[in-house]
C-alpha cells in the first residue's frame, strides 16, 4: 500500500490530499460509535470520509451526511465515498459546521473532533484547518450538536486523555450527558492516550470500560481484534 491511500477490508481510502491522514483514533471512532437502528448519521470534520464508510458498513440502512470545511479534503472524501460500496447512503458537504442547518433531525452524531484548541498555530495552512477545525471547539460542537440531534439522539467523538474534563464539562453545560465512557491504553503499564465518549439528552449511569490496544509492538490484543476485524485487512 503506497502512502497515498489506505486499504481496508470492503473500501479504500486516499489520503494523500487531506492534512490528517487515516489513523487509529478515526479508526477506533467508527468501529465503536453507536450505530444499530441508527437511520441518520452526521459525521463532522470528516476529512477522508473514513468513520462515515465504517459507519455505513457496520448499518447497512444509515444514511450519512458527512460535513468537511476544506474544500481539498471534502473533494477527496466525496471520491472516496464515490469508489465505496455505499455512495448511495453517504452525502459530502463541504461547508462551515456551525453554519450548517438541517430540519430532520440525527440519530448519531460522529466527530474526531480539534485537538489543539489551544495550541500555536501551525505553518501548514490546511494542517491547521483540519487542526483546529477552522474555529471548532467542544463548546461549539456541543451546542450546534443539540439542535440537530433527535431525541434519543447521541454524540460519539475521540479526544486526548488530558482534554476530557473540559469536553465533559462543555457537553454537561448544553445539556448532553456521558452514556458510554472508554479509556484507550496503546500498552498495558502504559497511561491512557485517548477516551472515547459517546453523550446523551437522559442523565444516567455511564457504562466504564477499557481498551488496550498491543500486548507488545505489533501484538495486538483479542479486545482491539474484535472491534477492528470488520475493516482491517492484517492484524
Amino acid at each position: 500500500m503506497s502512502n497515498s491511500s489506505f486499504k481496508f477490508k470492503q473500501f479504500t481510502i486516499y489520503h494523500d490530499k487531506c492534512a490528517m491522514k487515516v489513523g487509529t483514533d478515526g479508526v477506533l471512532l467508527g468501529a465503536w460509535a453507536p450505530i444499530a437502528n441508527v437511520k441518520r448519521v452526521l459525521d463532522v470534520g470528516t476529512g477522508t470520509g473514513l468513520i462515515a464508510l465504517q459507519l455505513a458498513q457496520r448499518n447497512p440502512h444509515a444514511k450519512i451526511t458527512a460535513i468537511e470545511i476544506d474544500t481539498v479534503a471534502a473533494e477527496q472524501a466525496k471520491n472516496n465515498v464515490l469508489h465505496s460500496p455505499w455512495a448511495d447512503r453517504i452525502e459530502v458537504l463541504c461547508l462551515d459546521f456551525r453554519n450548517y442547518q438541517q430540519d430532520d433531525k440525527f440519530d448519531l452524531i460522529v466527530s474526531n473532533p480539534p485537538y489543539f484548541m489551544d495550541a500555536l498555530k501551525c505553518p501548514d495552512e490546511q494542517r491547521c484547518m483540519a487542526r483546529h477545525a477552522g474555529g471548532l471547539n467542544y463548546h461549539s460542537l456541543f451546542r450546534h450538536a443539540v439542535h440537530l440531534l433527535s431525541e434519543q439522539g447521541k454524540v460519539s467523538i475521540i479526544i486526548p486523555s488530558e482534554v476530557e474534563k473540559t469536553a465533559v464539562d462543555a457537553a454537561w453545560s448544553h445539556k448532553l450527558f456521558p452514556s458510554h465512557r472508554m479509556q484507550v491504553f496503546t500498552k498495558p503499564g502504559k497511561p491512557c492516550r485517548r477516551v472515547l465518549l459517546t453523550f446523551g439528552f437522559q442523565e444516567k449511569t455511564c457504562i466504564e470500560e477499557n481498551l488496550c490496544i498491543e500486548v507488545n509492538h505489533n501484538e495486538f490484543t483479542p479486545e482491539y481484534i474484535a472491534l477492528t476485524k470488520d475493516f482491517y485487512l492484517k492484524m
